[in-house]
């Protein structure tokens, strides 16, 4: 169990190198990103309600009264933390109009691929240890999670590497950087690897799904949300979003639920 965690958060993190390699690829693909986002919050939104909710809860049982305060409180908690984390990572629409000289945009462009990567790292090593938590309770929910995550850090990568890549014109230095920051994921999970003593509380992953749980709804109702409904490419949405619902069903089907 504690190495499939591990190796989840190791491959996660290597959806961040697909994205980089998917810009090299598309010429950063509008409609592929369309999908992907539109995958990844249908994934999200349904994991959320079916399966994160109803598993913090069950983890947090012990708390009597204290499991909704918990379970809010955790779940603010983790919308919280990925705010604070976004002032920091570019968005698309932002940079295109007040730019004066290129030379000014290169170092702006690459200003903000700096800042954003360190914001990247920090929100990785967070939902490296969020996930290490979830799987290491149910590979299901782990895979789960991990599913949903893993198809939001493409577009990430694909920003990332996007904005680095307008910077340095420099396909390596691209992926060296994509690469560090994809491993940063799999520390999270090490770092719980070595707490594992601490991690089978109930308590302790209670709170951890908790904060998963608002972590995922952020990225959902904030990130995601926004992009798809300002996207051009309506059929590539919708087709998204129904068939992250359907995998996130069909998943629940196959994994069954693990009571």
């Amino acid at each position: 169990m504690e190495l499939f965690a591990l190796l989840l958060t190791l491959i996660l993190g290597l959806f961040i190198l697909l994205g980089t390699v998917v810009v090299f690829i598309t010429k950063n693909n509008e409609k592929f990103i369309s999908f992907s986002l539109a995958l990844a919050f249908g994934v999200m939104v349904s994991l959320s309600i079916f399966e994160l909710i109803p598993e913090a809860f069950e983890h947090l049982e012990g708390m009597k009264e204290w499991k909704i305060p918990i379970l809010l409180g955790f779940i603010i908690l983790g919308i919280l933390v990925l705010k604070l984390l976004d002032h920091f990572v570019p968005h698309h629409t932002k940079d295109e109009k007040h730019h004066h000289s290129k030379k000014e945009h290169i170092k702006h462009l690459y200003h903000i691929g700096v800042v954003s990567s360190i914001a990247l790292i920090l929100h990785n090593l967070i939902e490296g240890m969020a996930i290490y938590g979830t799987a290491s309770t149910s590979i299901n929910l782990g895979l789960l999670v991990g599913l949903g995550v893993g198809l939001h850090n493409i577009p990430m990568g694909m920003v990332i590497a996007s904005t680095f890549y307008k910077s340095n014109e420099d396909k390596k230095k691209t992926v060296m950087i994509s690469l560090g920051i994809s491993i940063t994921t799999f520390l999270g999970g090490l770092i719980m690897f070595f707490l594992n003593g601490i991690m089978k509380e109930e308590l302790i992953l209670g709170i951890l799904l908790s904060t998963t749980l608002g972590m995922i709804i952020y990225i959902a109702l904030f990130e995601l949300l926004e992009q798809i409904l300002h996207s051009k490419n309506k059929k590539e949405t919708i087709v998204g979003i129904i068939l992250g619902i359907l995998i996130l069903f069909i998943s629940l089907l196959i994994g069954g639920h693990h009571h």
